[in-house]
């Protein structure tokens, strides 16, 4: 299981720089501090593969297909990457990323694009959406989850707080929110901005169920994701300690750039990289 999703992880990343490298402009740092929690949750945790092979229609709303909310929406090219590692959608499409025309937007849009739960780029306001989605099910009485990704840099939004607070108290278990805690934001190091700490103490206080996991490691991850669908009566909180621009062995792609053209000579490098599984 864990040596397929390494597999899985080192072929998405591929992809994400292919699909920005092509583009000349995206978020490779905060996409790739991601990659290993995206394809937990596709391959593991998520029941879209499922759906996939039944040929669901994905806009049905009234179908149990978990839910997935990226609310740091610049690290879209993470998911676009990992629907074309599970033939969700092709190559051809990923390679539109951020051309006019496309679905495949620089944030995600869910009016072009049907494999999108919640339009994001404004940060700070995915957690809400989510809220509002795991409530919906459960008033619909249906098993299906909701898995919500925030940033570290967005979680100084006040709107975080206010959906952190409201959470906990109509016990949406069936809620995860997974915080990419990689330590840095567009401007800077998080700790010289605006310093989160004790995060954790924080999330407790509001009345998550909290975990701390190494979110580049498959064994805590998969550990926590079925903690979280143990725990009942109060959401779950996932602080993921995370490298921006991580390339999967600890290196930073461009010193964990956050946004701007990948030059070739970098490109290169790193895809051979990943090729020689390095």
């Amino acid at each position: 299981m864990g040596g397929d999703l390494r597999e899985h992880a080192r072929n998405i990343r591929k992809l994400i720089l292919e699909s920005i490298y092509l583009a000349g402009s995206g978020h490779p740092g905060a996409s790739l501090s991601i990659t290993d929690i995206v394809t937990a949750l596709m391959f593991e945790e998520m029941n879209w593969l499922e759906f996939k092979e039944k040929k669901a229609n994905w806009r049905d709303t009234d179908i149990p297909r978990d839910r997935f909310v990226l609310s740091k929406g610049h690290g879209i090219p993470a998911w676009y990457a990992t629907l074309t590692d599970a033939g969700i959608i092709s190559k051809e499409e990923l390679y539109s990323l951020r051309k006019f025309g496309s679905p495949l937007q620089g944030h995600p849009d869910r009016v072009r694009f049907q494999y999108i739960d919640s339009s994001g780029g404004a940060l700070g306001q995915g957690l809400s959406v989510a809220i509002g989605r795991a409530i919906g099910l459960k008033s619909k009485q249906m098993s299906c989850r909701v898995y919500c990704i925030i940033g570290d840099g967005e979680s100084q939004e006040g709107q975080i707080w206010e959906a952190a607070m409201f959470a906990p108290n109509k016990q949406v278990d069936n809620l995860l929110c997974i915080i990419d805690h990689n330590k840095y934001q567009q401007d800077g190091r998080i700790e010289d901005i605006m310093p989160l700490e004790s995060f954790p103490s924080k999330w407790k206080a509001f009345g998550w169920n909290v975990l701390e996991i190494d979110g580049h490691n498959f064994t805590e991850i998969l550990t926590a994701f079925r903690n979280a669908r143990e725990t009942k009566r109060k959401p779950t909180a996932i602080i993921a300690h995370t490298l921006k621009g991580n390339l999967g062995n600890g290196q930073l792609f461009m010193k964990g750039l956050h946004a701007g053209k990948i030059d070739k000579d970098s490109y290169e490098n790193a895809m051979e990289m990943l090729e020689n599984g390095k």
